[in-house]
């Protein structure tokens, strides 16, 4: 029996390469629930996915016993997999090599989870360029432009 006790919520954002409109409403549904059956079975599980043609956000908690580069690692790997043998054959869909990863607290569940599912809508009004700056804003963060614009 473990004697580690770890509830770590992290709020995790990552674009397709050069931020490029990729993910089609037509299948950005079967996309999440992929992404959230890879992250189960590697041991990581979601609690939500959404996003939009240039990105997505995942709502996940971190096990004690795995690093997040390594769950993000499996993650995008596998989910391109199978993004590009389903649409892409010719293997031209990949992520971002960076991601976000923003931990969370339990109050904030509830919250985090409608943001992640109300994208569409936020997206109407926003760029996800202006909406990561607003997460390292908030985390007291500082970045490279470079890395937020693609």
């Amino acid at each position: 029996m473990s004697h580690s006790f770890v509830h770590c919520l992290l709020h995790v954002v990552f674009s397709t390469h050069h931020r490029r409109p990729l993910i089609d409403d037509a299948w950005s549904a079967r996309l999440h629930d992929v992404m959230g059956s890879i992250a189960r079975e590697r041991g990581f599980p979601v609690i939500a996915v959404g996003g939009v043609a240039d990105h997505v956000h995942l709502l996940m908690t971190l096990p004690s016993a795995k690093p997040i580069a390594e769950c993000m690692r499996l993650l995008k790997a596998n989910s391109s997999k199978w993004v590009n043998d389903t649409f892409f054959p010719a293997r031209t869909f990949a992520w971002q090599d960076g991601y976000g990863a923003f931990s969370i607290a339990q109050s904030q569940v509830e919250a985090t989870v409608a943001y992640i599912r109300a994208q569409a809508e936020h997206h109407r009004e926003r760029s996800f360029q202006e909406e990561f700056r607003e997460f390292l804003t908030r985390q007291g963060m500082a970045w490279d432009e470079r890395y937020v614009w693609g």
